[in-house]
């Protein structure tokens, strides 16, 4: 909580820095499918544009595979592609930056009667265009369900998250991200989640800059029966 609190103050302060106020789309497609009660497969993609539904300026793709301890602990490892375009327009070359990435991850649930938390911790490596990085992400995550206890087909919920970015070289704070929105499930298979996305970034050479997204997010779980339990609707972005 007092991370969360910590991240809220991060917005407020990184406002004033804010550079590019039109507001862009970030749009996500997440895909799962469950092996069985332990193992699952994934495969996620994301577009995002400058402005509405217009400008496209980046792209990813990635996926990997995850292993179920229990309902409450979960470790998962991914791949991907990450591309950025310099030229205003849709997806116009050069690239800006160019990266393949892996990470590791290790997710945390907690639940207070209906209100359910997620501790994300992910340890990410790095080869972009101006070279190799490591990164450490920790994202807490809320769901509250409204007219059902469980997530079940049907259910209307409220979300939000704040996830810090943080380097291992100065100036070591590197990105500040904060969403609110709701969603709903529609069956066993689809969850439709909209949403609004702060993205504060602090870089290298001590420039900062702020945007604001709306955020539409389609989950897509395949073989739900199989994990025993409910799956929160976060994404593995």
């Amino acid at each position: 909580m007092k991370l969360f609190l910590t991240g809220l103050c991060l917005l407020v302060i990184s406002s004033t820095y804010a550079q590019n106020t039109r507001l862009g789309t970030w749009n996500v497609v997440n895909a799962k499918i469950n092996i069985d009660e332990h193992w699952s497969v994934f495969a996620e993609t994301q577009a995002r544009s400058q402005t509405f539904f217009n400008d496209f300026y980046y792209y990813e793709i990635k996926g990997g595979f995850g292993f179920s301890i229990n309902k409450n602990f979960h470790l998962l490892a991914g791949a991907g592609r990450y591309a950025t375009y310099s030229n205003t327009g849709n997806f116009n070359k050069p690239f800006a930056n160019e990266e393949f990435r892996i990470w590791q991850q290790v997710t945390m649930n907690k639940y207070l009667a209906r209100l359910k938390f997620e501790h994300r911790y992910r340890i990410e490596q790095r080869w972009l265009t101006t070279g190799y990085r490591n990164r450490f992400r920790y994202r807490l995550n809320s769901f509250f369900p409204l007219n059902h206890k469980n997530f079940e087909p049907g259910t209307f919920y409220l979300t939000g998250f704040d996830e810090i970015f943080l380097t291992n070289v100065a100036p070591y704070f590197e990105r500040n991200r904060v969403f609110a929105g709701f969603g709903y499930k529609f069956s066993k298979k689809y969850i439709l989640q909209p949403g609004w996305l702060y993205q504060f970034d602090y870089r290298p050479d001590n420039t900062r800059s702020g945007k604001n997204f709306l955020q539409l997010t389609l989950f897509i779980e395949i073989d739900s029966h199989k994990t025993g339990y409910d799956k929160l609707p976060a994404s593995e972005d």
